[in-house]
């Protein structure tokens, strides 16, 4: 079968013992999760956890009246709602779907019992809220540190990653709110990379015509976060 058409599948469950994934699978519901559907708010408990397969979702916080600002993305390799593993069952953001598709949702009570049952899937999500805090620290020194262009571009190939197209629907709006900045630095900063040949932008339509040429913008921290991921999940573990 080919990339094409291979199915999207979520690598945290695609990397249990297949005695695990087999007791685990069952009790995952398939979902379609939609753009802006609100899927958990701060300090409230979790009622499902998501598995996203085709799509994804941003982690946001707030402060007083400021808009909302991008803490982290969750795609297929990640899911919503892993610090159940430490045995907190309360949402620390607000989780806001960004990508429409595919997910797997299980509910609260039976990934607890899961967890109990299933030693490896502990562990799994143990490494995943690791990867998760590494992220979340460089997120906040790229804020500090990191020029606007290179941000966009990181962000831009990390949604790439996340959507598994080289096109998608996102508004400079939506971008200065995830990047934390004023639209018209997010317009500034989109306009160079369309006029390099990096990407297309059209009434909110974004196409990546030059992955490479994105991968050499972007900044460190792209590359970081893939490394802090594949250091810990070097593939699926079979039994």
């Amino acid at each position: 079968m080919s990339a094409a058409t291979s199915p999207i599948v979520n690598h945290l469950l695609d990397g249990l013992p297949h005695k695990e994934r087999n007791r685990v699978m069952p009790h995952c519901e398939p979902v379609t999760l939609v753009f802006g559907n609100i899927l958990c708010e701060p300090k409230r408990p979790f009622r499902y956890l998501y598995f996203p397969l085709g799509s994804f979702i941003s982690l946001v916080t707030t402060l007083g009246q400021h808009r909302p600002l991008e803490l982290s993305l969750i795609g297929n390799e990640g899911m919503l709602g892993a610090t159940l593993a430490l045995g907190i069952n309360v949402a620390p953001s607000r989780a806001v779907v960004q990508g429409s598709g595919s997910a797997l949702r299980i509910s609260a009570t039976q990934l607890r019992q899961s967890l109990r049952d299933c030693p490896s899937l502990q562990r799994i999500l143990q490494r995943y809220l690791y990867v998760m805090l590494t992220q979340l620290s460089q997120n906040a020194a790229c804020g500090h540190f990191h020029e606007v262009g290179p941000r966009l571009a990181r962000w831009l190939l990390m949604t790439q990653d996340c959507a598994h197209a080289d096109n998608f629907y996102l508004t400079h709006a939506y971008l200065a709110d995830m990047l934390g900045v004023r639209r018209s630095g997010v317009t500034i900063a989109a306009g160079v990379l369309q006029a390099q040949g990096l990407i297309q932008y059209r009434r909110g339509h974004i196409t990546i015509l030059d992955r490479s040429g994105l991968e050499l913008i972007a900044c460190e921290c792209y590359t970081a976060m893939r490394e802090s991921y594949s250091r810990l999940f070097t593939g699926p573990t079979q039994t």
